[in-house]
């Protein structure tokens, strides 16, 4: 009877902490410089929100407005309420202009639905196609579907300069065939939540990460919210905010 009771006091323990690790507001910060002239531009990045309401302090911990707030997709899935939609659509919104791309589980909301949703709240979602932001309107940010062909990647970036250009798919798996045609600035990607399990450091998904390779940059996401149960092990959820500089005379190493 003692040993089960300390299982079981064990389990509980080890449960709690996966739930309040679940429900932690952690922001990234990233620095990407670009070869160019111009006035920098910020971003904030935030997928795989699910059913999950985003923290009111921190976002107003972000400290100024920023030019773009990128949806990496899984904004929704068939647990969330139209309230929590709502309440984080304005949220963001007190940031900046909002931009979604699709991601999987988006659809089981209702993709009529949320379409016409993002067009009453002025959520711009971006389907194979590029906008231009920031001050001098001289920076991209291209959005795909969740798995486009190579024709629509194609179409997306036709008007971009690469060296100027946040290229956004909710699955960064994408970005390997991606890459081997087109390099653009700065790829960003959610979808694997690190993991959200992660035991002794291991799962069968790949933990977040924001690399440099050469002049070019990566972002994969853990993301902010949960799949299935709220629960989380050595991959935290996450957000970001990036900042891209411009620099005339940078120079990168080439990898």
């Amino acid at each position: 009877m003692v040993v089960i009771t300390i299982i079981v006091l064990a389990f509980t323990v080890i449960m709690l902490q996966m739930w309040k690790q679940a429900n932690e507001n952690n922001v990234r910060i990233h620095e990407v410089t670009a070869v160019g002239t111009g006035e920098p531009v910020q971003l904030f990045f935030i997928s795989d929100t699910h059913a999950r309401k985003i923290n009111d302090k921190m976002i107003q911990n972000i400290k100024g407005q920023v030019d773009a707030v990128i949806i990496g997709g899984d904004f929704v899935d068939r647990r969330t309420t139209k309230q929590t939609l709502l309440e984080n659509i304005q949220l963001l919104k007190t940031l900046g202009p909002i931009y979604f791309v699709w991601g999987n589980n988006d659809i089981e909301f209702d993709a009529q639905k949320l379409q016409a949703l993002f067009l009453q709240h002025e959520v711009t979602v971006l389907e194979n196609e590029a906008v231009k932001i920031g001050k001098d309107q001289n920076f991209s940010i291209c959005g795909v579907t969740f798995s486009p062909n190579l024709e629509q990647v194609k179409e997306a970036l036709r008007s971009c300069d690469l060296n100027k250009t946040a290229f956004i798919a909710h699955n960064p798996e994408l970005f390997t065939s991606v890459h081997k045609h087109y390099k653009p600035l700065l790829s960003i990607g959610g979808h694997l939540h690190g993991g959200q399990i992660r035991i002794f450091g291991w799962s069968i998904q790949p933990h977040g990460y924001f690399k440099q390779q050469g002049r070019y940059f990566e972002l994969v996401s853990n993301g902010y919210g949960t799949s299935l149960f709220p629960i989380r092990l050595g991959a935290k959820p996450e957000c970001h905010v990036i900042k891209i500089i411009f620099e005339q005379n940078k120079t990168f190493t080439v990898n």
